[in-house]
């Protein structure tokens, strides 16, 4: 089963690279959005270090709902899908390797260029480290759970409306605990019980939503 999940991930890596617009327009939404903010607020600083953990945690967010629909699309116009389908291997390690794969190629990305981004709000280093720290536990939750929503809307004209509308409200208890981390952090409180619900979060999504897709993968088949 490893060699499946690993033979489904590293392929999907190199489509990914040879569609090298798709993982660019992704960063570049983000670098985009959460640069503005400084330009529209203004240089005031504890203005910008209140604002700085909400910004980042949303524009990771919608960054990552860009590359959502294509996650299964390809595999269902050219009948990958069917095969994968059809393996003997279980289906949710398969889903497992293409959610890894994608947010190898876009969610790993956000999460190294955000603590360069947070210099333009005048983080410390220490929020920074939080920062980083809550989008690693954080952005591979919303892949997982956005691979639910991609898969339930294979297919479907208006797919991306679609998948925004049925994934984000499942991503907010994400949302809110990994600025909160940051938040924490900059006004001096603790952030560990923040970054726990993110871990928790995680294995959480690990354990539910690979089984969840697969069997809307089976429905959407169907």
């Amino acid at each position: 089963m490893f060699d499946a999940f690993l033979a489904v991930m590293v392929r999907d890596l190199v489509l990914a690279m040879r569609r090298k617009t798709d993982v660019f327009s992704t960063l570049f939404f983000f670098v985009i959005v959460v640069s503005l903010f400084p330009l529209g607020i203004g240089p005031e600083m504890n203005t910008l270090r209140l604002i700085a953990p909400g910004v980042v945690w949303v524009a990771a967010l919608l960054a990552s709902m860009l590359a959502l629909e294509r996650l299964f699309a390809a595999d269902y116009d050219d009948g990958t899908l069917e095969q994968m389908l059809l393996a003997p291997q279980p289906l949710f390690i398969l889903v497992l390797g293409k959610v890894a794969a994608h947010w190898l190629a876009t969610g790993l990305p956000l999460v190294l260029m955000a603590p360069l981004l947070g210099l333009q709000y005048d983080l410390s280093a220490d929020a920074l480290r939080i920062l980083l720290y809550s989008l690693l536990l954080g952005t591979p939750a919303l892949s997982l759970i956005g691979a639910i929503g991609a898969a339930l809307t294979i297919g479907l004209r208006g797919g991306g409306v679609l998948v925004s509308l049925l994934v984000l409200p499942l991503c907010i208890p994400i949302l809110i605990f990994g600025a909160g981390a940051v938040e924490a952090n900059v006004s001096g409180l603790g952030e560990q019980g923040h970054i726990f619900m993110l871990g928790a979060l995680l294995v959480l999504s690990l354990l539910l939503a690979p089984l969840a897709t697969a069997a809307a993968l089976r429905v959407s088949a169907e």
